[in-house]
């Protein structure tokens, strides 16, 4: 009978600890979110936006772009006990310019295009993200890329220069980037 109460009281337990470590639902983006390594605010920006959240903070931290979103999971400086991390689901958005508050997505789940000829919030390239495959599909037929999953995109094209990392577009040329 002892036995059968401990196990249920470690099964309790356990599932009070799966409640605490449940990812938060996304932020609202205010006009004091700015990005954290650019420290510019994110509606100055076009594109795909991120937010993570850290354990033990409240607030997310900010990404004017879902690359940098990406980069901060995998730069060694940065915190690892991560909580949430949220992409703008571009199929959702309401446009490149200004793609809303609305259209947030779990960006581990979701599918990116790379190498397209779409430049992200500070004019570089950009992992574009997107909730459902398809719609990351028609995107890279559009604008060129190909489609990957989070676990899957190179850490030299998210790390490294401007330099693509897969070629499947020229220059940037055709950019929707507004200088």
């Amino acid at each position: 009978m002892k036995r059968i109460l401990l196990v249920g009281l470690l099964l309790l337990g356990a599932c009070g600890d799966e409640r605490e470590a449940a990812a938060p639902p996304p932020a609202e983006m205010t006009a004091e979110a700015v990005g954290h390594y650019c420290n510019m605010a994110l509606a100055e920006h076009a594109g795909p936006k991120g937010q993570i959240f850290v354990a033990g903070k409240d607030r997310p931290v900010w990404f004017s772009s879902a690359r940098d979103t990406i980069a901060f999971t995998m730069l060694p400086d940065e915190p690892k006990d991560l909580r949430g991390i949220y992409v703008t689901d571009m199929g959702k958005a309401e446009s490149w310019e200004n793609p809303g508050n609305a259209a947030w997505t779990d960006a581990r789940a979701a599918f990116y295009v790379i190498g397209s000829k779409q430049r992200g919030g500070m004019g570089q390239m950009e992992a574009v993200p997107f909730a459902e495959r398809a719609r990351a599909e028609a995107f890279a037929k559009e604008n060129g890329g190909q489609v990957m999953a989070f676990a899957d995109i190179p850490r030299d094209y998210i790390l490294g220069t401007d330099t693509p990392a897969v070629a499947t577009h020229g220059s940037g040329h055709g950019s929707g980037h507004k200088p």
